[in-house]
């Protein structure tokens, strides 16, 4: 069986020119994983600094690369798998996306928040903003390209899933089939290390969330805010950063509102309480580094009435409002649906 595995390896990474590879969870199952190397800054957004983006930084070291999920995971005996041609596990609630990655041993994790950002603001540089199932099996903007369907996945009679890594290559992050499938649509993905509680943005410094004895519980003592110099604060503190009820980013009270809070990322408003933009908003998408320009129309939802986790992607049903910018937080942990799913990472710890 491991030298099945091992030609699969050999496989995959010459197929994808090493971009790709296979990794083994602590029982010997795979998962494709796309190589991403460290990223500074400078290479995300303009005028950004040399500091390496903090999606690579574990523990206060700075890590070379990280591998992602290539595929949405299935989820085989509590453990989440990336392979192609698959259904998408759906019907996920955040503490079993956590719980189904952090199972598979030492250095995995859900998908970093953090890491997410950085791969957008990667696509978005680029040029290689991806397409994807965000029009009940076809991309919106792009009716011609079409996955296959998941035979029995419908909504309202119409095509919902997609097998995982159908359809052309613009749905792959980079352009080429090569990279990472399903940024846009399908199904939204889980993301680990980042929360709104009662519209403060609050996260688990950077990719901590790698190491498996990271608390990302409601109550953890984790959860650091972030305040308008930039720096990581405890949550409650003076002038931190806050999703606000008029779609803008703030550092002032945030009076809790029935009603959620969607608008185009591009769009996002700056409260007056916040003076210049830190970088670290920037680098979080919690403020686009460039108002106004264009983002593919990616949208955002929120609610600032207690805890909210967010998904990252879209899913087939949200049309030109999906995509690598797109982020909903405006359900708590606790929600699960047919159109949320999941992503594996792996550190080499």
């Amino acid at each position: 069986m491991a030298s099945n595995f091992d030609d699969f390896k050999m496989a995959v990474e010459a197929l994808s020119g090493g971009k790709n590879t296979v990794i083994l969870d602590d029982v010997g199952m795979p998962s494709v994983m796309v190589r991403i190397p460290k990223y500074k800054m400078s290479q995300l957004i303009s005028g950004g600094s040399e500091n390496v983006h903090p999606a690579f930084m574990v523990d206060g070291v700075e890590k070379d690369v990280m591998y992602v999920g290539k595929f949405h995971d299935i989820v085989v005996n509590d453990r989440s798998y990336s392979l192609p041609m698959k259904d998408p596990a759906c019907w996920v609630t955040f503490d079993q996306g956590v719980t189904y990655a952090r199972n598979k041993g030492k250095g995995w994790s859900l998908m970093p928040y953090a890491l997410w950002c950085a791969i957008a603001l990667w696509c978005r540089k680029n040029g290689t903003m991806p397409h994807g199932n965000n029009n009940y099996g076809t991309d919106s903007n792009y009716p011609t390209e079409a996955g296959i369907p998941v035979p029995g996945s419908l909504d309202n009679g119409k095509t919902a899933h997609v097998y995982e890594g159908s359809g052309p290559a613009s749905w792959y992050h980079d352009g080429t089939r090569a990279g990472i499938y399903g940024m846009n649509g399908n199904v939204w993905d889980r993301v680990a290390g980042m929360r709104l509680n009662n519209g403060e943005i609050q996260i688990i410094p950077y990719s901590n969330c790698f190491m498996s004895d990271v608390s990302m519980s409601e109550s953890s003592s984790l959860w650091k805010a972030i305040d308008v110099s930039g720096n990581l604060v405890a949550p409650g503190s003076a002038k931190t950063l806050k999703w606000g009820n008029n779609n803008d980013l703030t550092a002032g009270a945030v009076e809790v509102k029935d009603a959620g809070c969607g608008i185009g990322y591009a769009d996002m408003k700056l409260d007056s309480s916040v003076a210049t933009v830190p970088e670290i908003a920037k680098a979080l998408l919690l403020y686009p580094d460039e108002p106004g320009k264009d983002y593919a129309g990616d949208y955002r939802w929120w609610r600032s009435d207690g805890e909210k986790v967010p998904c990252c992607g879209g899913s087939w049903l949200k049309a030109g409002y999906a995509g690598v910018f797109s982020v909903g937080a405006d359900y708590p942990r606790s929600y699960s649906n047919g159109n949320v799913g999941l992503r594996s990472a792996y550190c080499d710890l």
